[in-house]
């Protein structure tokens, strides 16, 4: 009897020893020191738990979009802190933004729109502010957030109709389909 328990405490204790190992060699020592900067500076977020948990978890689908640890935290704590200042889950913005840029910062579309969220130059104007540089993650983060907001009061909630809107397709739902798809597949 007491050599089956030792037995098994000893397996345990192996076990342990190595989900341990596993854990620290899966996560990335440049991804760890980039979550703990963003988890101490995450001002959006209730606590920092929450930061930890939700940062982590966008981390990995990002990173097929931004390789450099650093740069994906910053993204993340800015689409956090711009949906959660607009009333929008945070994660409907990446799925926005994925479809819209593919993360890129510098998209310019066929039509114009610009940066991450392809904001159309003309709201610029349209609020008088012209000099924005709608290029800017955080200009543009805050312009796309805030239309998109209004598109979804427009549309009473109904977030296929007002994705629509945002993507000036009302009336037809592909491009709804691939951010609903893209937030049920990567962001959820």
């Amino acid at each position: 009897m007491i050599r089956k328990a030792i037995t098994v405490l000893g397996f345990c204790l192996i076990c342990c020893s190595a989900i341990s190992q596993t854990n620290t060699k899966q996560v990335d020592p440049e991804l760890r020191l980039a979550l703990r900067e963003a988890i101490t500076q995450a001002d959006s977020f209730v606590d920092r738990f929450d930061a930890e948990v939700w940062l982590m978890s966008k981390s990995q689908p990002l990173a097929r979009y931004i390789k450099d640890p650093k740069r994906r935290m910053y993204v993340l704590k800015a689409v956090h802190r711009e949906a959660t200042r607009a009333g929008l889950r945070p994660e409907i913005v990446l799925a926005v933004i994925q479809i819209e840029s593919a993360f890129n910062p510098y998209a310019v579309s066929r039509v114009g729109a610009q940066g991450m969220m392809q904001v159309m130059p003309f709201w610029k104007k349209e609020i008088g502010r012209p000099g924005d540089n709608l290029i800017d993650m955080d200009t543009n983060l805050r312009y796309g957030c805030t239309i998109l907001k209004h598109y979804i009061k427009k549309a009473k909630g109904n977030l296929a109709n007002a994705l629509a809107y945002y993507n000036g397709s009302y009336g037809r739902h592909t491009y709804s389909s691939k951010v609903l798809d893209a937030w049920a597949n990567r962001w959820r």
